[in-house]
């Protein structure tokens, strides 16, 4: 891929990424953000961080199964620091507007709301993924220990679909489509790697 194309494609997602959060200053700015200002802000944050953790873990095995796709590796930090970067906004707006900054509330939310220990754990799960995201922090630890690190992405974002499902009203099936799609890129996992490990294991004989 040329280096200008990439560029292009590289501000696109930037841009893409970054619209949630330009819409949501933008109804903060004009009171906009309907009856429930606080509930719109964590409906967002909390979709989009789990919309781009998806659509980051989708990378791979689309470049497994459509080699030619291999570029598409070049967007999946970028993808999973927005994610963290809207999760930190949704964990701030809690704490902020729910929470009201008073840490005893926080503490007990997090002991006896159960939606809320899940979600907290979502993003502490998340949070040494953000800080070795660097080129540095990988040749620091490795490329095995950085890769085995960073499979807590997986956990985070199992944690974060059950914080969203704990957290709607009994009947709302809102995450229903985040699930599936979630569901199968972890069937994939298992099946694309068996498959690649079918296609380079030499032929007896």
């Amino acid at each position: 891929m040329k280096k200008s194309t990439l560029i292009l494609l590289k501000t696109l997602t930037w841009l893409a990424c970054l619209r949630p959060a330009l819409l949501l200053a933008y109804q903060a700015v004009t009171n906009t953000l309907g009856p429930d200002p606080t509930a719109n802000i964590e409906l967002t944050t909390g979709y989009n961080t789990l919309l781009l953790l998806i659509i980051s873990l989708g990378i791979s095995p689309v470049r497994k199964l459509i080699p030619r796709l291999s570029w598409l590796i070049k967007f999946r930090r970028l993808l999973g620091l927005f994610a963290f970067f809207y999760g930190t906004i949704h964990m701030l707006a809690y704490v902020a507007l729910y929470a009201g900054f008073d840490v005893k509330t926080m503490l007990d939310d997090v002991a006896k709301r159960k939606f809320i220990t899940v979600g907290v754990a979502a993003w502490l799960l998340l949070l040494p993924l953000a800080l070795t995201s660097t080129t540095w922090a990988i040749r620091k630890l490795g490329g095995k220990n950085w890769n085995r690190l960073h499979t807590l992405v997986y956990a985070a974002v199992i944690c974060g679909i059950v914080h969203y499902w704990w957290q709607v009203k009994p009947g709302v099936l809102s995450p229903l489509n985040l699930t599936l799609v979630l569901a199968v890129l972890l069937a994939a996992r298992p099946i694309l790697a068996w498959w690649t490990s079918r296609r380079t294991r030499p032929l007896a004989g």
